[in-house]
């Protein structure tokens, strides 16, 4: 139900002095009492940016701007303000025109609906988006009450990147995800930068209560630059410590993660911070015993300007080393994924090889890894720059699929593996295509030429032998194996990919908004963000220049996780 109050406005006319006049303008003071759970909110893609400010018992507790509509909206952004139901809010706005009336009623109402949820011609159907507003980093990835718990950077008032909050959902299974409301609102620290979360089982912040443990979790306020916590026990309220953690190091230092080091029983943060007047990369690391006092304890340098190893969302993690018996291994790396392996004794990490890199695709940045998995795999999503803001889209931008990391020996050194979870396979609709041990000429028939498909899983081995190309096409994206110079191309996009005992193996996952590949088990990984034609539904496999043996071939057709 939408609810009509009284408002009340400030008028101001502007005019420059000799320019023609200006369309008069004001700026708007609304008053009204919180009924209901949201302040509706109205978007218009494209329009002039709007200040709003919430006042509530005389204190600036929201502030946002957006791209208000003053005439139709495109759609609608929900605020939660039913935490201050029964009191009066004031609701300021600037620079309106004059003859707008926007706020006149102000909307409130107990339903978040939107006619095309979930819906959209460019939503992507098995990768989590937001149901309204732009997204990019992963944030406070953590397993907690039974729940994966995937915290984003969220703009919830526009499909452009700006106020910075953490928007929340929630799986059981990692496939299928549930939004929740907002969980982390700017405040005077700033916008809701990047961070991660863990679970304080031991409750050395005596931030638990009765007998439950808190999810703690660190962003950077992006106005005083320190390194700042909230927490929760139930996964769903979260409150604020008081200050930051972690205040400024540098002019630039952003995106903790915290870690539980259980040999020293202490807490490690990773760090971002920018030193000296070069645009030095560092990774600054930081001990404490109860998550609230932090101590400096070492640095690990990286590039530096546009050399971005180590630039940005840390992440740092132990891993064992599969072929190797007893050995395990660290790994740190920044939002380009360069990563370095080596050892950690608690306060420095130690580089044993360093810019390795097996992630060569296109707009994939600032993956996280989930804390607490129960299982204990380390299971990465990373930010995937999709490309959703056309035409009347209400949303932007999307996360990959969920990968799990191993470290595995290899004849050049211990390597990086990302491969989709084994949850993933949930996708599957039931309808399954397999074709194995065919010989492809460079005139035989297409071998996938029956398959009608939008949302495919496709698995294929290949023996390339005299070939000099191997060509597969998925819905009018063609994805090119080079032999000779043992690197795959699609849409311009290039990735080594050596063939292993002479075969080539490819596992590619294909969304209405990009192919997700990997080759060789996960040796490399190469996601392609591109909006598929939805017309075509074809799938070809061809050869040229010889003979390729195909092993293995199988398509699976993939379900949406919105139904």
């Amino acid at each position: 139900m939408i609810y009509k109050l009284l408002t009340a406005c400030l008028f101001v006319s502007v005019m420059l002095p000799g320019f023609a006049q200006e369309q008069p303008t004001r700026n708007i003071s609304t008053y009204f009492t919180a009924e209901k759970k949201y302040l509706v909110l109205p978007v218009k893609n494209g329009a002039t940016k709007r200040n709003l400010e919430l006042w509530v018992d005389g204190v600036n507790t929201r502030f946002w701007d957006m791209e208000l509509a003053e005439d139709k909206p495109d759609w609608y952004a929900y605020m939660r303000i039913d935490e201050w139901k029964g009191k009066q809010i004031e609701l300021r706005v600037d620079k309106v025109s004059a003859a707008s009336k926007v706020f006149d009623p102000v909307m409130q109402s107990d339903a978040d609906t939107n006619a095309n949820e979930y819906k959209e011609k460019l939503r992507p159907q098995f990768h989590f988006s937001p149901k309204r507003g732009w997204t990019n980093d992963p944030n406070g990835m953590v397993y907690f009450n039974g729940e994966y718990h995937l915290f984003f950077q969220h703009n919830p008032y526009g499909r452009n990147w700006g106020n910075m909050t953490w928007g929340h959902a929630v799986s059981k299974d990692l496939v299928h995800w549930a939004e929740l409301d907002d969980a982390i609102h700017p405040n005077q620290g700033g916008p809701v930068f990047s961070g991660g979360a863990v679970v304080d089982k031991n409750n050395t912040s005596g931030l638990g209560e009765n007998g439950k443990p808190a999810m703690v979790m660190f962003h950077t306020g992006a106005r005083g630059w320190g390194q700042y916590m909230t927490w929760s026990t139930d996964g769903r309220n979260f409150h604020w410590y008081d200050k930051a953690v972690v205040p400024r190091i540098n002019k630039e230092n952003r995106d903790p993660k915290v870690i539980w080091y259980e040999p020293a029983k202490q807490w490690v943060m990773v760090l971002w911070v920018e030193r000296g007047n070069n645009e030095q990369h560092s990774i600054q690391f930081l001990t404490s015993p109860d998550l609230k006092n932090w101590t400096p304890a070492s640095i690990t340098y990286g590039g530096i300007g546009n050399d971005r190893y180590l630039y940005e969302c840390p992440e740092f993690y132990e891993l064992p080393v599969q072929g190797m018996d007893g050995v395990k291994k660290w790994v740190l790396t920044g939002a380009n994924t360069e990563y370095a392996v080596g050892s950690f004794d608690g306060t420095t990490f130690t580089e044993e090889e360093r810019k390795l890199q097996n992630q060569h695709g296109r707009g994939f940045y600032a993956p996280q890894t989930f804390s607490d998995e129960p299982t204990g795999r380390r299971i990465e999503i990373g930010w995937w720059r999709t490309n959703t803001a056309e035409d009347d889209m209400d949303f932007n931008q999307s996360m990959s699929l969920p990968m799990e990391h191993k470290l595995v020996k290899t004849p050049e050194g211990i390597r990086l593996t990302r491969m989709p979870v084994k949850e993933a396979e949930r996708l599957r609709s039931g309808k399954i295509y397999k074709a194995g041990n065919k010989t492809l000429k460079e005139n035989s028939a297409n071998p996938l030429k029956d398959i009608n498909i939008e949302l495919a899983e496709i698995h294929v081995e290949i023996t390339p032998g005299k070939a000099k190309e191997v060509a597969l096409n998925i819905r009018g994206v063609a994805v090119i194996y080079n032999v000779a110079a043992q690197q795959l191309v699609a849409d311009g996009v290039k990735a080594p990919a050596p063939l292993q005992n002479g075969k080539l193996t490819l596992l590619i996952y294909a969304d209405r908004t990009g192919l997700e590949i990997f080759a060789n088990n996960g040796l490399m990984f190469m996601p392609v963000n591109i909006n598929i034609d939805d017309s075509d539904r074809s799938l070809s496999l061809s050869v040229k220049g010889g003979t390729a043996k195909i092993s293995s071939l199988e398509v699976y057709e993939l379900k949406s996780i919105w139904q």
